[in-house]
């Protein structure tokens, strides 16, 4: 069975989003070689900011602006935001020394509307490629769906 297939099965009947979304934490990290970070930042309106969610990994930043960083970025352009080596992303948010590279995905509601990000940092230059993206799309449309069913 392929990742997708299982990610849907371990999410499949969770009618809670929390569990829902720690669980995906967990199998990503898991799944995927070579993270050091691995969870959810969720948009809080009443903050215009990103506040932290289920993840793996060290102890997190806490709130991210919006339009700041990697994850702020991804969020306000609502596209998915990879970069090679985070130090050279102006604004990079260094929750972790260690993060050398990132990869940050929008999961958007019915109307194509972010609600979070999920982020994906590791401690290799250039560690994410074209696939991996497309495979981490992937994996958080699985999440969005579950997430609107909820």
């Amino acid at each position: 069975m392929n990742q997708a297939k299982r990610l849907s099965a371990l999410l499949n009947g969770e009618d809670d989003p929390i569990a829902t979304l720690a669980n995906a934490a967990a199998f990503l990290y898991q799944e995927l070689d070579d993270l050091n970070w691995c969870g959810f930042y969720l948009f809080r309106a009443e903050k215009d900011a990103l506040v932290v969610g289920p993840f793996q990994g060290k102890p997190a930043c806490t709130r991210i602006a919006v339009g700041r960083g990697v994850c702020g970025t991804a969020f306000a352009r609502n596209e998915s935001v990879r970069v090679g080596n985070v130090h050279e992303f102006a604004g990079h948010i260094a929750c972790d020394g260690a993060s050398n590279s990132e990869l940050v995905v929008p999961l958007r509601d019915e109307d194509g509307v972010p609600f979070a990000v999920l982020d994906l940092d590791s401690p290799t230059l250039n560690r994410f490629s074209a696939e991996d993206q497309r495979r981490v799309e992937e994996s958080a449309a699985i999440i969005e769906k579950r997430i609107r069913s909820i």
